[in-house]
């Protein structure tokens, strides 16, 4: 399967105004340019670009974006710059422009890393570890080694880092609560009564924070580009433009709320950027284990972040699909997105009912 694809109507860019600029910024980078799309993301907008034998990735806000802050490319490239330093997965930026007439928006330039993405069900064998459909041990494994490097992102000394200033610390789950409450109702374009049962529920029982960490904000497998000759093995770690300062269960809670079980049913295991194989596999109390040996944190309360990060994912589609419905995007994959906001409103209902995750 390819990894990039033609870019999608209504998401060019304007070739020859980036070949100038670019030729401009990086005399070592000559050569015809080529620019084609990664397609799986949903938020900011995934460009390879090939300039002669080198390639490099880029990254620009969606079409239609109202909030600067909300897709902050300044932001983006000088965080990873820092981190970058001290976080291997964590790839390079190369270079940030904020003049917009380039491509119509701020954007930034940043090293390729390869590696595979697990979604579906992977089918290829790989060396001296077996495949994933036939091998449990494989497939725990391959989980441990995620939960691992999420625990190793919250251990760093962000402070060390140059990233002390990223996020306020205090306080932080009560904005995250209230701040995403926020957002699903500016974009709200239905009903869901269990979804807004659940915003209720979140809203009435925020916890004290943990000792703050860095957080991703998106942590999954979609995120993760791993090793294909072993899984276990992570080349890099992508979009970064939620990472701020705050609570790590919080992080896991989103990573959590990804996390699909068979009792969903197949239209939301099958979404194409959920690891199936794995999902079927390994449990949610799974991964809270993995990550409680992981890190020594306190994970008694992991229902709270549970519900939570399946609120945000169903409010993070919500966005979508009000500005697929405003016409802001056409990509088609986004037309059905409010059944997906339905499926994550009823999971978190049902969690709550049975104090379970």
């Amino acid at each position: 399967m390819r990894e990039t694809k033609p870019v999608r109507a209504g998401e060019e860019l304007d070739i020859e105004r980036l070949s100038g600029y670019l030729t401009r910024q990086m005399p070592s980078a000559s050569g015809d340019i080529v620019v084609e799309q990664f397609p799986a993301g949903s938020s900011n907008l995934t460009y390879f670009v090939r300039i002669g034998d080198a390639e490099y990735v880029l990254r620009r806000p969606p079409f239609g974006n109202t909030v600067k802050s909300a897709h902050d490319m300044s932001r983006e490239f000088n965080v990873l710059s820092k981190l970058s330093a001290v976080y291997q997965p964590a790839p390079k930026p190369l270079l940030f422009c904020d003049d917009e007439s380039v491509i119509g928006a701020e954007f930034y330039l940043m090293e390729r890393r390869k590696g595979l993405i697990i979604r579906g069900r992977v089918s290829s064998p790989h060396v001296n570890k077996g495949s994933l459909e036939n091998s449990q041990a494989y497939r725990t494994e391959v989980c441990q080694s995620f939960i691992q490097n999420l625990a190793d992102l919250h251990a760093l000394d962000y402070n060390a880092a140059g990233l002390g200033d990223l996020g306020k610390p205090d306080g932080y789950v009560r904005r995250q609560v209230e701040g995403w409450t926020q957002r699903y109702f500016a974009a709200k374009t239905d009903e869901h009564a269990a979804l807004e049962s659940a915003i209720s529920w979140l809203n009435d029982n925020i916890p004290a924070d943990s000792v703050a960490s860095l957080v991703h904000n998106d942590y999954k497998f979609d995120n993760v580009m791993l090793d294909p000759d072993d899984l276990t093995k992570i080349t890099a770690v992508l979009d970064w433009e939620m990472v701020t300062v705050g609570d790590p269960l919080m992080d896991l809670g989103t990573t959590l709320g990804y996390w699909m079980s068979r009792e969903v049913g197949d239209e939301l295991l099958n979404m194409p950027f959920n690891p199936r194989v794995l999902m079927e596999n390994i449990t949610r109390q799974e991964l809270v284990e993995m990550y409680a040996a992981a890190s020594g944190r306190d994970v008694s309360n992991i229902l709270f972040y549970y519900v939570f990060g399946t609120f945000k994912i169903a409010v993070i589609a919500q966005q979508i699909y009000a500005r697929y419905v405003k016409g802001f995007t056409q990509d088609k994959r986004f037309a059905s997105f409010d059944k997906f906001v339905a499926a994550l409103g009823m999971i978190a209902a049902n969690a709550l009912h049975k104090r379970s995750i």
